[in-house]
């Protein structure tokens, strides 16, 4: 039974660029499980009605709809224990959690850096929605909101520093090979590539290596997304 995953589309509808959904797009090719991807945008609401709320990620699976990226993880988890864990046990499940937290967290913060260039890829029906949306939410324009995120950069780069000293010394946060607990924060990091040209990593970053590795991952999955280098 082929699963459908509904994810945040611009106008372009290869251009897919959700932090929450990027996630479970390599969780899905982690498993080796078979999905149909749906482009969606703001204004759809009435496609993911049956899932009871209003967001993306979106994953239907026979009956079920399935809503919040954590969940449609530990669900993949419990129902497909066969193939490769996402989390690599009880233990790994608690500290995956810690980093999906973190990645809320990067999130907060890199939007101030991309927030107009999400825009600028919207469909025209979109844009009314996400403008009003989000200039409710910061107070401000969104060209507000950006002015001066060429100064605020160091300081969000300076912010990553727990995940540079991890990384300095393996791979992945999940050790040799990448585990959801890597899905987790390269959805950020993924989503501002595929939406803005700004450039959120120094190129000699150990968080830009890792990003490169999780790109090149499943075939290079993430790196033929439409997007920015």
């Amino acid at each position: 039974m082929t699963m459908k995953l509904f994810e945040l589309a611009g106008a372009e509808p290869e251009r897919r660029f959700s932090p929450y959904c990027w996630p479970i797009r390599m969780a899905l090719a982690h498993k080796g499980l078979d999905v149909e991807i749906i482009p969606w945008r703001f204004i759809d609401k009435a496609a993911i009605a049956p899932s009871g709320q209003t967001k993306v990620p979106v994953l239907v699976h026979g009956d079920k709809w399935l809503f919040e990226s954590w969940d449609i993880a530990n669900y993949l988890e419990q129902n497909f224990p066969d193939r490769p864990t996402l989390f690599g046990g009880a233990q790994g499940i608690a500290l995956s959690k810690f980093y999906c937290n973190l990645a809320s967290v990067i999130a907060s913060q890199a939007i101030r850096l991309v927030l107009v260039d999400i825009y600028d890829h919207l469909t025209e029906t979109d844009k009314p929605y996400f403008r009003e949306s989000r200039e409710q939410r910061f107070g401000m324009t969104l060209e507000q909101v950006v002015a001066e995120r060429d100064s605020n950069l160091q300081t969000f780069r300076d912010g990553l520093l727990s995940l540079r000293m991890t990384l300095k010394t393996q791979p992945f946060f999940g050790g040799d090979q990448p585990l959801y607990a890597d899905y987790a924060v390269f959805g950020v990091f993924q989503w501002a590539r595929c939406i803005s040209p700004f450039q959120l990593l120094a190129e000699d970053d150990p968080v830009a290596h890792w990003r490169t590795r999780l790109l090149k991952a499943f075939n290079g999955l993430a790196e033929s997304a439409p997007g920015y280098d």
